[in-house]
């Protein structure tokens, strides 16, 4: 059974599959191949609330490398095209608490839907 992925912040570009990176600060076990529900919110759910699945994704690469190595290109598979990669990297580390030298998980995707 496909384990869940949250797309909390990014829910709009997945739902649109304008996004196919994603940076995680976990999930070092996938490898390409593996499919992964990707679901609105998977942790914090209230008392009765269900995980909403947005569709099914396949993992096409998973890497660790610095945040601070993310290029405008990867911004736009991130689904931010209109953050430059300073600014990328300043939103994820507000929501991550981690710095720009912080090492992630550079997952890349395709839509199986």
């Amino acid at each position: 059974m496909p384990r869940n992925m949250s797309f909390a912040i990014t829910t709009d570009q997945v739902r649109n599959q304008i996004k196919t990176v994603t940076r995680r600060l976990g999930w070092w076990f996938l490898k390409p191949g593996d499919v992964v529900n990707a679901v609105e919110k998977a942790m914090g759910l209230k008392k009765g609330e269900k995980v909403k699945r947005i569709t099914q994704i396949r993992i096409v690469s998973a890497n660790p490398e610095p945040l601070c190595a993310i290029d405008e290109s990867d911004v736009v598979k991130e689904g931010f095209p209109e953050l430059t990669p300073e600014e990328f990297i300043e939103m994820f580390c507000r929501h991550n608490k981690c710095t720009s030298q912080t090492t992630v998980n550079r997952i890349e995707f395709e839509y199986l839907s």
